[in-house]
């Protein structure tokens, strides 16, 4: 992601090794010269991207997810999201992660735009989906996938992002930067 005001890197890199790694992603230890001109290290999660679908119903309803999330053993309010697959596209992603977390079809499926997720530490780029004319279906959750499927109208779901009561942030964001566009669907 660029903009207007890109300075280019402040930092020398010297050396990148993978100092550990799973299928979902790796951990780069990079040697650098920072701008003092001292040497350092900076590790970084190296993620492929992702995407989130906030999926709608035809009646104005929003699929969310109350997801068991082990690593902050808690309980999340969650669109659906996935990591990219290798050999399928953002839009194919999508469609997947939408079958399989919610058994969704969609009538409609429609780029919105992107944001790091935590660009202190990884290099994730999450990718926001809008499904329209949702229906829904047989899920195909992975094991470690714990989650309630649940519809709640446009209006509420909005009402919860901004009263901080979904605390998944790349969910509060995508809804939040999608608020203009979801309450024109409202019926």
């Amino acid at each position: 992601m660029t903009n207007s005001l890109d300075k280019g890197s402040p930092f020398q890199t010297i050396s990148c090794r993978i100092v550990w790694s799973s299928k979902w992603y790796s951990v780069r230890q990079d040697t650098i010269i920072l701008p003092d001109g001292q040497e350092g290290v900076y590790n970084v999660v190296q993620h492929p991207g992702a995407v989130w679908i906030i999926p709608v119903t035809s009646s104005g309803q929003i699929v969310l997810l109350y997801h068991y999330r082990y690593t902050v053993d808690d309980w999340c309010w969650e669109i659906p999201a996935g990591g990219l697959k290798p050999g399928l596209s953002l839009e194919e992603t999508a469609v997947e992660e939408l079958r399989e977390e919610i058994g969704g079809t969609a009538q409609s499926i429609d780029y919105f735009g992107r944001f790091y997720t935590a660009n202190g530490i990884c290099n994730e780029v999450a990718h926001i989906y809008i499904a329209k004319g949702v229906s829904l279906g047989q899920t195909d959750h992975e094991p470690a996938e714990v989650m309630e499927i649940h519809t709640k109208p446009i209006t509420e779901v909005l009402r919860m992002a901004h009263d901080n009561e979904i605390s998944d942030g790349p969910t509060a964001l995508a809804l939040l930067l999608c608020e203009s566009l979801l309450v024109n669907l409202i019926p």
